[in-house]
């Protein structure tokens, strides 16, 4: 692994878009951490410093952005990924659940076999919100036996509290914004 140089500021390369999807929302938007190639690997590289002593032995992405944060970092731990989809996207059999949104409900898929018990993971995404969708997919993981070990995060938005239905996980975060 190489040196992580904490003198960056990985915030600065977030990009605010102001009332998307909605009026009145601040969107986060990592793709312009992403297109900077010193930027993503930063990132990679801190996340890899918080989890290369803990054993992992899966990191678990949430579908769409925990997949570009999760596979690199599941390669660099030298680790296997598992996706976490949307419904309908899986082609073997799945366990599924259905969580409460803001504004309806969405659900979510795993692999039956994706985790064997008693497996080592830390799930991945790129934003913290309500922590609602991260919640679902812990309830998942450790239905298939599953033990968390972390749960991380690029950006936290702190002021939605999703950190608190977490509560019983290690947490961390890169970058926290409290809008």
């Amino acid at each position: 692994m190489k040196e992580v140089d904490l003198d960056v500021d990985l915030a600065q390369y977030i990009r605010n878009i102001p009332d998307f999807p909605q009026l009145g929302v601040q969107f986060k938007d990592i793709t312009t951490l992403l297109k900077d190639g010193m930027a993503f690997r930063e990132t990679i590289e801190r996340l890899v410093g918080i989890f290369e002593d803990k054993g992992v032995e899966l990191v678990v992405g949430i579908e769409a952005r925990g997949f570009i944060i999760g596979a690199p970092l599941a390669y660099s731990l030298g680790c296997g990924f598992v996706p976490v989809r949307k419904a309908g996207k899986l082609p073997a059999p799945t366990l599924s659940k259905t969580y409460d949104l803001e504004y309806g409900s969405a659900t979510l898929e795993i692999h039956r076999d994706a985790i064997e018990k008693g497996q080592k993971v830390i799930i991945v995404d790129d934003l913290l919100a309500t922590g609602g969708t991260t919640k679902a997919v812990c309830e998942m993981v450790e239905e298939l036996g599953g033990k968390i070990i972390g749960i991380g995060f690029v950006i936290e938005l702190e002021s939605l509290k999703g950190r608190e239905k977490l509560s019983s996980y290690p947490v961390y975060s890169l970058i926290r914004f409290n809008i």
